[in-house]
């Protein structure tokens, strides 16, 4: 498929933009480029064409199965699209007087409320743009409070090993020493190890509950009072919370600062590099040290940041409308529906896990929750086969692989998350073709380690694209 620069030809444009309709500003002469933007030229039927055919090669989740773990890519009811859409909301300016946008503000006020009613927290911000964004903007306010009363000396945070792989980065931008503590053989964290570690140093515990292998800790009550003893604060990294909305709260687990993500638990659109929305929430003695400004008042809305805020970390208010759709999808769910979508989270995942563990090795037993780990180690050995080759499989099959290899506790690990939006006919389907894949490994593993086969791209060199991507397009003549 061709570049966009190279389906360019010198004089074809189009012009449909209307007159400028405002006065024309001149630069200052030494400010302007001296040659004219490198830019395509093309038709709009050249434009067209060009994204559509784009699009026939993506594949999201209007498009198929989209199993993958730890990311709930779930179905976005497109009610929440039109809502956000509304005049009100998109015809507005960050800028403009408050009292002529109430209503937006309200918005904003009404998904801090019923965020803050779902997690178990006292207050909510709604400015970090992503998750690991709200990981960020977490840790800060945890570093604010330790060091306005002294406690510089606290400059350890402990992270599972079964942690994403965000939860040490952020820590480390903030500044503290990350702690890596192991999880025992059940997949939970190790009491004694997280006994040892902790002390006057400590700041504080990230932790996924349930975790990244799927499972809900049994003793998270025992672990974050550990925490709490030795004077740290626990963070609850809500990247799964979609495995337990409305039936459980990480407030009522001890947790005293939480991120969501709106584009995950709360259908909003997730992928592409964004829109995301990662809000930060925290209880009442956390309060005035989160991004402001916030939303006060009654009747009058208006916009105060405390004193001891750390500050924006976004321009404006976060990404209102991605907000404005997951405002959408809280109220249309309700009080009943918001529990039922973590019952159907949980029950797909068992359902899929116990139709593939006669043929598939599934580390941990009992049962998960949103979603399940799978070990290919034990097919690899007898095969040849990969836990690589069967995710390339499935794309020919039009199904999105599944998270490949993480958490790297599991040795060759495939991790699946049907979500709720997922039927029985439409997980059969994918069992099947899991099924499927298994017997060909064992029948023709050599043909498995050339997939896929019938996808508009053959598998990638992707060591190379990783260590040396290609940024900017050259068009070298030979």
């Amino acid at each position: 498929m061709e570049l966009l620069f190279e389906k360019s030809k010198p004089g074809r444009h189009l012009s449909l933009l209307p007159e400028c309709d405002v006065p024309i500003y001149q630069i200052q002469d030494g400010l302007a480029r001296e040659k004219e933007l490198n830019l395509p030229e093309l038709s709009e039927n050249d434009i067209s064409r060009h994204y559509t055919q784009l699009m026939k090669r993506t594949h999201g989740v209007n498009d198929g199965f989209y199993p993958l773990g730890s990311c709930t890519m779930k179905y976005n009811p497109k009610v929440n699209d039109e809502i956000a859409n509304l005049e009100g909301f998109t015809d507005i300016h960050p800028l403009q007087p408050i009292n002529t946008v109430q209503g937006c503000l309200r918005v904003i006020r009404l998904a801090e409320k019923y965020l803050c009613e779902i997690t178990g927290m006292d207050s909510m911000s709604l400015q970090p743009a992503a998750g690991a964004h709200g990981e960020f903007s977490g840790l800060l306010l945890m570093k604010a409070y330790h060091e306005q009363r002294g406690d510089y000396q606290r400059n350890k945070i402990i992270v599972p090993d079964s942690a994403h792989g965000t939860n040490p980065a952020s820590a480390a931008m903030v500044g503290y020493e990350v702690i890596s503590i192991q999880s025992n053989e059940e997949g939970f964290v190790d009491l004694d190890k997280l006994r040892e570690v902790v002390g006057e140093d400590t700041a504080g515990l990230m932790l996924t509950n349930p975790n990244t292998v799927g499972l809900f800790d049994k003793n998270i009550l025992e672990i974050t009072k550990i925490i709490h003893d030795c004077g740290g604060l626990n963070y609850y990294d809500g990247a799964n919370l979609n495995a337990i909305m409305g039936m459980a709260r990480p407030g009522d687990m001890g947790f005293d600062i939480i991120h969501t993500n709106l584009h995950k638990t709360f259908s909003t659109p997730h992928g592409g590099g964004g829109p995301g929305s990662g809000p930060v929430g925290c209880k009442a003695f956390l309060q005035k040290y989160l991004p402001g400004p916030i939303v006060v008042g009654e009747d009058e809305l208006r916009l105060e940041e405390s004193k001891d805020s750390i500050g924006r970390v976004k321009s404006f208010y976060g990404n209102f409308l991605v907000v404005v759709r997951a405002l959408t999808y809280i109220l249309t769910l309700g009080k009943e529906g918001i529990p039922k979508v973590s019952q159907y989270a949980v029950l797909n995942a068992n359902y899929m896990m116990e139709s593939l563990k006669d043929l598939y090795e599934m580390p941990y037993q009992g049962y998960c929750m949103h979603e399940f780990v799978m070990s290919l180690e034990g097919l690899k050995k007898e095969t040849g086969v990969s836990a690589m080759d069967i995710a390339k499989g499935l794309l020919d099959y039009g199904m999105h692989p599944p998270t490949m290899y993480f958490p790297l506790i599991v040795h060759e690990a495939l991790m699946i998350e049907p979500t709720e939006t997922e039927s029985k006919e439409a997980m059969d389907q994918a069992i099947q073709v899991f099924r499927e894949l298994h017997q060909k490994a064992h029948e023709d593993g050599e043909a498995l380690k050339h997939a896929p086969y019938h996808t508009p791209v053959r598998r990638l060199d992707e060591v190379t694209a990783a260590r040396k991507p290609i940024l900017k397009y050259c068009k070298c003549s030979n």
